[in-house]
């Protein structure tokens, strides 16, 4: 039912916003600001994420919004803790919540899928009772028959 984050080397920046929870233009300012995210560029400048960019991101989330730290904050935590390294373990928080979110979009993703074959389903029976219908109306009039009882 739901879906692991999915077994790929590369993420887009839409990938990783979603999964994060984020726009992405929060992904690129966190990029700048803070100088720990840094994902590999095309020869096109598109941005790729690895996992490991994935669960950073996350991480960053986590004490952004969560923990209430100010970027300088975050940045400095950071540092503190080591995890600013590319080869620094994060923790497991990070990597849990990633995951989660990535089996939530999947269960998103389903239900839309079912949500749309409902609506497909709903249009063909109302097509169905719109179907033309062929309708017959006869009028009443009244004939005047002549009395035969008449004096003449």
């Amino acid at each position: 039912m739901s879906r692991p984050l999915p077994d790929k080397l590369f993420f887009r920046i839409g990938e990783v916003a979603e999964i994060v929870g984020v726009k992405p233009h929060v992904l690129r300012y966190w990029e700048r600001e803070l100088g720990v995210l840094k994902p590999m560029k095309t020869r096109g400048s598109h941005r790729q994420y690895r996992r490991r960019d994935v669960e950073l991101a996350m991480r960053i989330k986590q004490l952004l919004h969560d923990e209430g730290y100010t970027i300088a904050g975050a940045k400095s935590r950071m540092r503190e803790l080591g995890e600013h390294r590319v080869d620094a373990e994060l923790p497991e928080r990070a990597s849990r919540e990633v995951q989660l979110r990535a089996a939530l979009l999947g269960v998103r993703e389903e239900l839309v899928g079912l949500l749309t074959e409902l609506d497909r389903r709903e249009d063909e029976a109302r097509a169905e009772d719109e179907a033309p219908v062929e309708v017959t109306i006869h009028r009443a009039v009244p004939v005047h028959v002549p009395s035969r009882n008449r004096p003449g």
